[in-house]
């Protein structure tokens, strides 16, 4: 892979360059949405011009909750790439499907947010075709890994991209969760649940609790409580290859541990959750020329600055312009 810096990035150091060679793609859609059947009417037909072999699955949580059963895909040849249309609840149900086995993954947006699906509708044919001519950008993802003994004696252990929520159920009482880095108590938190995030999930649950927001591309581990009694608690980033437990010390009722928000398993009193960094990175695919933080602004509406426009009418000095143009136009 080769690497390049890019000044609109700012100094997050060198980039990866997705530049394989691609001749198997593999397309899930998902055809619930009636733009993402429009697509395809034009997107297999250029993709078939340019690959040897387009395979296309036009319902694309059915693909991937098969897979994720079988703990692998069933496809005639593994794809160099996979080309995701939906929003970012379809670019997780993906990873899943590839959890052992990463394929390089670039999603086109038709959902509401798009911080995992960064290619909008109207850029698809740019996009993808930087991807087949080797200047796309490589966005390695860290994940986690999540382990416990259940009570019945079972092992639960499961994958996710962006985050590991440990919470009460809708009718019970605050929980007491305890945490510990390594062998390094922590605290114990009275609160409706903990959040575990990675980079790629600050900004998402771990975010609406009042976490904050790490560059997609980095490695930590944000923890985050939700609605804790006491106001002192605070999110915490921790290095990445810290070993995260979290104790179940005292429930009124049912606990769940959520993965990506799609995997759901039980917990009780005792149980306790041990949440690391997975080994392996997701590989996700980005334009060259994105600008993460031109996507926040984005997705969050942020407007960048709250200076009044200029009076109708009146002169605007060059570098008033240019700052204006900067903080405001996406």
């Amino acid at each position: 892979m080769n690497r390049h810096t890019d000044p609109e990035r700012g100094n997050i150091g060198p980039l990866e360059v997705f530049d394989a060679d691609v001749n198997n793609v593999l397309v899930l859609a998902d055809s619930a949405k009636a733009d993402v059947t429009r697509l395809l009417e034009d997107l297999v037909p250029w993709l078939s011009s340019r690959v040897a072999d387009v395979q296309v699955e036009r319902d694309l949580r059915a693909f991937c909750d098969e897979s994720e059963g079988l703990g692998a895909p069933r496809l005639d040849r593994t794809p160099d790439l996979v080309v995701v249309l939906g929003g970012d609840g379809s670019i997780l149900a993906s990873v899943r499907a590839f959890t052992n086995a990463p394929v390089p993954t670039i999603g086109v947006n038709f959902g509401r947010i798009g911080f995992l699906a960064s290619i909008r509708v109207g850029d698809w044919e740019p996009a993808l075709d930087e991807v087949l001519t080797g200047r796309a950008v490589i966005e390695p993802r860290m994940r986690l890994t999540a382990e416990f003994d259940s009570r019945n004696g079972s092992p639960v252990s499961a994958v996710a991209l962006n985050e590991v929520v440990v919470s009460r159920g809708a009718t019970q009482g605050m929980l007491t969760l305890s945490l510990s880095v390594g062998d390094q108590w922590v605290t114990d938190y009275r609160a409706d649940g903990l959040i575990v995030a990675t980079p790629s999930g600050s900004t998402g649950h771990s975010l609406a609790a009042g976490g904050p927001i790490l560059a997609p591309s980095m490695t930590g581990l944000v923890v985050t409580p939700i609605c804790p009694q006491s106001l002192s608690h605070r999110p915490i980033v921790e290095h990445p290859g810290a070993v995260l437990r979290v104790t179940v010390e005292r429930s009124s009722g049912l606990v769940t541990m959520a993965v990506d928000g799609q995997g759901h398993f039980p917990m009780f009193e005792g149980d306790r959750a041990v949440i690391r960094a997975h080994p392996v990175p997701y590989p996700l695919l980005s334009r060259p020329d994105a600008n993460p933080y031109r996507r926040v602004r984005e997705r969050l509406g942020w407007r960048g600055s709250f200076e009044p426009g200029p009076e109708v009418g009146s002169p605007k000095q060059p570098s008033d312009q240019a700052r204006h143009t900067q903080g405001e136009v996406l």
